[in-house]
């Protein structure tokens, strides 16, 4: 009973990921229309599993964001159920993560009361605090790492909603269509602001165990292995008196000389260059950046057919390379303003234009005409691959017209 919540202009990565594990998703998936933050993202996952699911309003429900480190697993199995029996007795519980330092990229929570032997009342939450505050957190042992983690029955968090989130509590009237058809409407406001503040039933259980949101490059260099300067190298990097830094190279030669406490990550489109501890303010340059394509395409794009990769453009003309999947086909689809040319570089592509259906084989061409229907498809048992050469006037992925999909896109 694994469900998948996410934005939905994330859902073919997410089905990508899927598949690479081998898990059968069916009906696991829950796509919020725009982002609107964790309180009616959480509120959306349950009236999915309301309405379409039959849950009992008395099952827990355990939320976790898709991105954390946790080891070792078993010990933490073990803190879910008791978990779930503090749920059952009407409590909303969140997980905290005893500090091994003071930490100021977490927010915090500060336990009360004990309620068992293991789980204790929260007294309060508390922001992402300065060095100093987070020192006074830590030496007191009073604190902990808030995990974003939560664990409620479908009727505590219900109830949790209609007294303390009306706004939201409104659309659960609905049925889930549309509830969905109205989630634009909703506030943009997480599950702490929107409800864990404000209830008198919440719950913090402790963890003592190996954790990280890896919410920042800071953290993914705490759990990389490092060589004997404390570098954490991947990629083609040469390096001269270097200590204490991180490289993630894709593509170029990157050479150092003379630095230390220094994160380089390196992409297709992009290069970060951060003093190690100031690279959580990378959502700054996000913001400056504003919305262009930068920000919102990578040069991967993932498909449910697969991906295609955009290795050079320019005002008249774009190639990229494009991945299909075993037995998958792109749309049915034509345009206006570009003629295209597919080199099959790896497997059979099996291409249709206009009425003719005809297999391209590897080191072989074909010429797709401009304003031609046309379609590309995979039928045999390994990944294909093609290089596609476009040319005309304007080469935007908007220049598309689908006459028929797979994948419910026309």
């Amino acid at each position: 009973n694994i469900f998948f919540l996410t934005n939905r202009e994330q859902k073919f990565l997410i089905i990508d990921q899927l598949k690479e594990i081998d898990f059968k998703y069916n009906k696991n998936l829950i796509f919020e229309p725009v982002a609107k933050n964790t309180a009616p993202a959480i509120a959306l996952g349950m009236k999915y599993l309301n309405d379409k699911c039959d849950l009992d309003e008395n099952e827990v429900i355990f939320v976790t964001p898709s991105d954390h480190i946790i080891n070792p697993v078993e010990k933490f199995l073990e803190y879910l159920k008791i978990a779930s029996e503090v749920a059952l007795d009407g409590y909303i519980v969140t997980f905290g993560i005893i500090p091994d330092k003071p930490e100021t990229g977490y927010g915090y929570i500060k336990k009360g009361s004990e309620l068992n032997g293991n789980s204790f009342l929260v007294e309060k939450f508390v922001e992402k605090p300065d060095l100093e505050n987070a020192k006074i957190y830590f030496e007191s042992n009073e604190y902990f790492w808030n995990s974003g983690m939560f664990a409620f029955t479908y009727k505590t968090m219900k109830k949790a909603f209609e007294s303390h989130a009306k706004d939201i509590n409104e659309f659960f009237k609905l049925g889930f269509e549309d509830f969905t058809e109205n989630f634009n409407k909703m506030p943009k406001i997480s599950i702490d602001y929107a409800v864990m503040e404000k209830v008198e039933n919440a719950a913090v259980l402790p963890l003592s165990l190996k954790w990280s949101d890896i919410g920042s490059w800071d953290s993914v260099y705490e759990f990389l292995e490092k060589d004997e300067n404390n570098n954490v190298k991947k990629g083609n990097i040469i390096s001269k008196n270097t200590k204490n830094s991180m490289f993630l190279v894709n593509n170029r030669l990157v050479s150092t000389i003379g630095i230390d406490d220094v994160l380089v990550v390196e992409t297709d489109d992009a290069i970060l260059i951060s003093k190690k501890g100031e690279a959580q303010k990378v959502k700054n340059i996000v913001e400056e950046l504003g919305d262009n394509d930068i920000t919102n395409f990578h040069t991967t794009v993932n498909r449910p057919w697969g991906s295609f990769k955009v290795l050079e453009e320019e005002k008249r003309y774009k190639i990229k390379k494009i991945s299909v999947y075993p037995g998958e086909k792109l749309s049915l689809q034509m345009h206006y303003h570009r003629s295209e040319h597919w080199v099959v570089v790896k497997g059979t592509a099996k291409v249709t234009i206009g009425d003719k259906e005809m297999f391209v084989h590897e080191n072989e061409s074909i010429y797709v005409p401009k304003s031609t229907n046309h379609r590309l498809e995979n039928p045999g048992k390994i990944p294909l691959e093609i290089i596609e050469v476009q040319v005309g006037e304007y080469v935007g992925e908007d220049d598309i017209v689908r006459f028929e999909d797979s994948y419910g896109r026309s």
